[in-house]
């Protein structure tokens, strides 16, 4: 299953809006899920993607996660990503991207 970006958007009591995709996120939906993505950083300051439900990324979706960090940080903006299942986390943390991105284990965590 191709990741699929689930419209609900959830305003969080400290500030944050968490989005989320589920699915795998890979060079089929890489494009789209950024400029979903982009959208929302550019509207909210405090964007959080809920990636519980993410059952696979490629490069091609580490760049995705890269690429809004660096948009959120150069517009002064915070981006998280949170709930990244087992499988996930790994390649986070063996590709290294964990260095780069602000990683939480929950939404009550940021």
């Amino acid at each position: 299953m191709a990741g699929e970006i689930v419209q609900k958007e959830t305003k969080l009591a400290n500030g944050w809006l968490a989005w989320r995709v589920e699915g795998r996120i890979d060079i089929s939906n890489a494009k789209s899920i950024y400029a979903s993505g982009e959208k929302i950083v550019e509207r909210e300051d405090k964007t959080v993607l809920d990636m519980e439900a993410v059952s696979y990324i490629s490069s091609a979706g580490l760049r995705v996660l890269l690429g809004l960090s660096n948009k959120a940080k150069r517009e002064g903006k915070e981006f998280a990503i949170a709930r990244a299942a087992d499988t996930v986390k790994k390649i986070l943390i063996y590709s290294r991207m964990n260095l780069f991105l602000n990683m939480r284990p929950s939404l009550d965590d940021l």
